[in-house]
């Protein structure tokens, strides 16, 4: 099959890209994978340098042997979390000359629309961090900054590491609740107390980057009863549950039969307690909205906004559904 009118979809995390070159009738010409999009670490000039490489990789593997054109690029990346970002983006992704119309998304909604079956409901990511996103198919959406504290957010695995980290030093020195999570996070590093862990992280014994290593050993304490560690595992359902039902209400979808898409790390390992709480929870606030547990490639759901975005018919995307094995 040609190159003619094929489409470009990324999806461009902080730890990884996943790139893949499209028919218009949705069969997957070539794919890449790279390393991961962070602007505010490298500057937006690097990082789209750095994403062009991957792009040329997927566009070698379809078989271009000239410079990659699309009809049309649906970019879901990292970091693009405020309007003026999102024009930066897509003006330095125009620049690269791919042609096309380029769109850029956050890479929340490449999640989003990975999980339904057409542009229309709410999703709550939560991986290192929190986001949720909402979309409807005359192109409204509903969206929040998710920067970290400062625009509001709670939870995400690397806010909950934080969050155990606390407790346990509170409860070891006396001045909070006894927690089995004063035992069980030195533990998971071969140290003998919240001291001797504090110590090893302030002073890089312990890199700050393993810190997120700590977030299943929150949920295992759960599990086990420690009451504690239930209380953020019900934070944190609160959390979920209030990020949808708001952007629910933005849409005018809190009445409607309509999907709350679930992903990332933490959502997609399936944690009981917390599956049950945010069902009970977003039962009360949106009692028709469906829950759903997406674990298909995020670079799926940029894909579909690619033919969303070209008028495909439903045949194309169920072709690269078919693909990702969704």
């Amino acid at each position: 099959m040609g190159l003619t009118g094929a489409l470009l979809a990324v999806d461009a995390g902080n730890s990884k890209t996943d790139v893949a070159v499209l028919a218009p009738d949705g069969t997957v010409l070539g794919e890449a994978r790279g390393g991961g999009f962070r602007p505010p670490v490298v500057g937006v000039a690097a990082a789209v340098d750095a994403l062009a490489e991957i792009v040329d990789a997927a566009w070698s593997a379809a078989g271009g042997d000239a410079a990659p054109v699309f009809g049309r690029v649906a970019a879901c990346l990292a970091n693009a979390d405020l309007p003026v970002e999102e024009a930066e983006l897509t003006a330095a992704l125009e620049a690269r000359g791919w042609g096309g119309a380029v769109r850029v998304h956050n890479d929340t909604f490449a999640i989003l629309r990975a999980g339904v079956d057409e542009p229309r409901g709410v999703a709550v990511v939560c991986g290192a961090g929190i986001n949720c996103v909402g979309m409807t198919p005359d192109g409204r959406t509903a969206r929040f900054p998710a920067i970290g504290k400062i625009s509001g957010d709670w939870g995400g695995g690397g806010g909950l590491a934080e969050e155990a980290l606390w407790f346990a030093a509170r409860a070891e020195d006396g001045r909070g609740a006894p927690t089995e999570l004063a035992r069980a996070l030195p533990e998971h590093f071969g140290l003998a107390s919240m001291y001797a862990l504090i110590e090893a992280l302030h002073l890089g014994h312990v890199a700050p980057e393993r810190r997120h290593e700590l977030t299943p050993v929150l949920f295992r304490t759960s599990a086990a009863g420690d009451p504690v560690a239930r209380s953020l595992v019900d934070r944190l359902a609160e959390e979920v549950v209030a990020l949808a039902s708001v952007a629910l209400g933005r849409l005018g979808l809190l009445g409607e039969e309509v999907p709350v898409v679930l992903g990332g790390s933490v959502l997609a390992a399936r944690h009981p307690r917390l599956d049950a709480r945010i069902a009970a929870l977003l039962a009360v606030k949106a009692p028709r909205a469906v829950l759903r547990v997406v674990t298909a490639p995020p670079v799926l759901g940029a894909g579909l906004l690619a033919l969303d975005a070209a008028g495909a018919p439903p045949e194309a995307a169920a072709r690269l559904r078919e693909h990702y094995g969704s």
